[in-house]
């Protein structure tokens, strides 16, 4: 890839899970009533047909990962699962009270934190729990995120006999030097053996998260914890650049020093080896960071112009109304966004008081939405086009304009009515997002907020 373009590019941008990006929400302009009201009119949009989306956080690890962004709960205390588990489902329920008839489920996503932290038993009260008001779309799929060093055979058995086909292990590099700069120490042996289970017990999309750009990684690690993985062969793999931002999450990005960061050109060479040795395994770029199988439901996706793009990364799903369950959970309406409170303690305290514990969020204007159509478009099938009346907007020509260096750096080609990236410029794909998010052109922030794009 042309150098050149990479440092010219390399500049802080959203990961765009969602338009508009959580630091430039208007929540001066959001209430709850808002949002309820938005929840229902989705609700009743798209509930019989669709279905909707539920996304679980259980925020609790053992351990500090110093890679992780995410919220979560340190704690060794187990005896918190059974308050947590109770709560998420009073939760739940305080949801299912505002809806005109029963919930069909399409998607059940645990998320974390480490959702095998907490015991089989208690995943299934919650399953049960989930399920009992609700009905299952006939095109349903279950998934859930498990650390390889706890996720038992009893975990994965029974969230099988529970529906789910879906696992995704976080393995993040083997190479020993890297696990104890990030505290995340587990051997291929256990990831292997976690792998073999999930297969023989009938997971039907198994799943392995790598990093690059974590603290001693070079070309040679990276080679050898992609051929390791190439023994395992995963359906899919996310191959995540690693989002450094200490700002946001203080000590917990700190176990290591600032030098011992791949970067730049470095940093991208471990993208671009990554990518050739995944693609000579017979895996399809999807998107951005994710690969795929030809065999597995995300590539699908991809040939049907199906896939989605979500809270929880690409998904190939579409569901209108996702509801975030737990701490610091968000919600999405299409229509506007809710996050709810981001302590356990203060999390459980509101919902025992029967209150749906939101603390922030954003109602999406008229233009909000039309942009928010246009980023999913370039994320999701790599263009987009205005030529329907529905997506043009006022300042669509500003955009273009903006746009332009884009285009005569050979990224992007734009005709009368469309956009289309082309596919060598997948790298670039948050940036030319970033020619659209009007928000970030009128915010223009004075501090970095997003990690780097490139």
């Amino acid at each position: 890839m042309n150098t050149s373009l990479i440092q010219k590019y390399n500049i802080p941008g959203p990961r765009y899970t969602s338009y508009p990006t959580v630091p430039f929400w208007d929540e001066a302009k959001f209430s709850k009533e808002k949002w309820l009201k938005t929840f229902k009119a989705s609700f009743e949009e798209s509930n019989s047909e669709q279905g909707i989306s539920l996304y679980i956080h259980l925020p609790f690890c053992e351990s500090l990962c110093t890679f992780c962004a995410c919220h979560k709960h340190i704690t060794k205390r187990h005896s918190m699962e059974d308050i947590y588990i109770e709560t998420v489902l009073k939760e739940w329920h305080l949801y299912v009270e505002l809806m005109s008839s029963k919930p069909i489920i399409k998607e059940i996503h645990l998320g974390g934190g480490t959702p095998t932290f907490f015991s089989s038993d208690n995943l299934s009260k919650l399953i049960n729990g989930l399920l009992e008001p609700s009905e299952l779309h006939n095109d349903y799929e279950f998934s859930f995120e498990g650390h390889p060093n706890n996720t038992t055979k009893e975990h994965l058995q029974t969230l099988y006999n529970l529906g789910f086909t879906r696992v995704s292990f976080g393995i993040q590099d083997y190479d020993e030097t890297v696990q104890k700069a990030i505290h995340r120490i587990q051997s291929f042996e256990q990831v292997q053996k976690v792998t073999e289970w999930s297969r023989s017990i009938g997971y039907t999309s198994i799943s392995h998260d790598l990093i690059f750009g974590l603290p001693f990684q070079n070309i040679e690690t990276m080679t050898e914890s992609i051929n390791k993985t190439k023994r395992l062969r995963p359906d899919r793999i996310s191959f995540y650049s690693y989002a450094h931002v200490p700002w946001v999450k203080g000590v917990g990005q700190r176990g290591f020093n600032e030098d011992d960061l791949p970067k730049g050109d470095e940093k991208r060479a471990l993208y671009e080896t990554g990518k050739q040795l995944l693609t000579g395994l017979g895996y399809e770029e999807i998107g951005m960071d994710h690969f795929a199988l030809k065999t597995d439901h995300l590539y699908t996706a991809i040939i049907n112009k199906t896939l989605h793009r979500n809270f929880m990364g690409y998904t190939a799903n579409t569901t209108q109304l996702m509801i975030g369950l737990g701490m610091s959970a968000i919600s999405d309406s299409w229509y506007g966004f809710a996050q709810n409170v981001k302590t356990v303690k203060e999390y459980e305290a509101i919902v025992t008081s029967k209150e749906i514990p939101i603390f922030r969020g954003h109602i999406l204007t008229d233009e909000d939405l039309v942009i928010r159509q246009h980023i999913l478009n370039i994320m999701c099938h790599l263009g987009t086009s205005w030529s329907d009346e529905s997506l043009k907007f006022s300042k669509l020509n500003t955009v273009l304009e903006a746009l332009k260096e884009a285009e005569k750096d050979g990224l992007i080609l734009v005709d009368k009515n469309a956009l289309k990236v082309y596919e060598e410029a997948k790298p670039f794909i948050r940036n030319i997002c970033m020619g659209f998010d009007l928000r970030l052109h009128e915010s223009r922030p004075e501090t970095q907020v997003f990690s780097m794009t490139i």
